[in-house]
């Protein structure tokens, strides 16, 4: 089992589930952090649902430092995972993050829920600022007459002055 046999079967589930939202993008590969690290799927639809795939073929080593930078950006988490890894990533990830298991029965990959995903209570605003581009914060901030002194300065002085100014 590989990475895009389970990310066409969820790719197709969250799209039936979310047919109906005009309001909700599925984004593959969404960067964070400023391209640090990039959720395989990602649901936005007033809040921001990250989905990690581990297929059999996949390790787990990267999965400490990826859910340093979820945890910062995502609202929810879940982990669709292959039998092989389950075990492990249940004890790897928080216990606010969902699991799932992908694995073949009958010639068909199916996806099952193993436990569901809670709300993140520590998002860091910061990371949250750095999904803007440089206009869309500048944007945000001339919306707000907060722009002064700053409208040509770096994106990084403009997503500071979002935070200090905006909950």
């Amino acid at each position: 089992m590989r990475d895009i046999d389970i990310r066409k079967v969820l790719l197709k589930s969250l799209h039936n589930k979310h047919s109906k939202s005009r309001n909700t993008l599925v984004i593959e590969e969404l960067g964070l952090c400023q391209g640090d690290s990039r959720v395989d799927i990602a649901v936005i639809n007033g809040s921001m649902h990250g989905y990690e795939i581990k297929s059999e073929r996949d390790t787990l080593d990267r999965l400490p430092s990826q859910q340093d930078i979820y945890n910062r950006v995502l609202d929810c988490v879940t982990v669709v995972a292959s039998s092989c890894h389950l075990s492990k990533v249940e004890k790897l990830v928080p216990s606010w993050w969902g699991l799932c298991e992908a694995e073949y029965k009958n010639n068909k990959l199916l996806i099952r829920k193993i436990r569901p995903g809670n709300q993140n209570s520590e998002i860091d605003p910061t990371a949250i600022v750095q999904l803007l581009w440089r206009d869309e914060a500048l944007d945000a901030l001339k919306k707000r007459n907060l722009h002064k002194g700053i409208v040509s300065k770096p994106r990084e002085t403009l997503w500071n002055r979002l935070v200090e100014y905006l909950s």
